[in-house]
């Protein structure tokens, strides 16, 4: 049975070692999640953004939430969540241990960020 795909969407100004991260422990032996990086490098016209993340979004399994200091006031994370709601597809949030950062609206469940919680969420 082939991995579950995951679209991580996080705050790219601020977040890009927490993404990284993530897309670590996707490669490890005995991840049960699969990230494939669909970040878009360059800023891009509105319209064309928002069209390639759907595009990327539609064709993962699973929406995740990097929650960074300022993940809230990130417009890009804000849409991004209301597309995988259009979508229908399954959301959840990860905090890293320690922090006390909000959840997202519309996000998903909260989940501190732990191997084995990662685990968890694809069991």
């Amino acid at each position: 049975m082939a991995k579950p795909k995951v679209f991580v969407s996080f705050d790219y100004d601020t977040d890009y070692q927490l993404k990284e991260g993530l897309i670590g422990q996707s490669l490890l032996g005995d991840s049960p999640f699969s990230v494939t990086d669909v970040s878009l490098k360059e800023r891009q016209p509105e319209k064309d953004w928002r069209r390639k993340a759907r595009q990327a979004i539609s064709r993962c399994d699973v929406f995740v939430v990097i929650l960074g200091e300022n993940t809230h006031s990130a417009n890009g994370v804000i849409d991004e969540i209301k597309i995988a709601k259009e979508l229908g597809k399954r959301c959840f949030q990860l905090r890293p241990q320690g922090k006390k950062w909000s959840p997202m609206k519309g996000g998903g469940k909260m989940v501190i960020w732990t191997w084995n919680n990662l685990k968890r969420e694809f069991s």
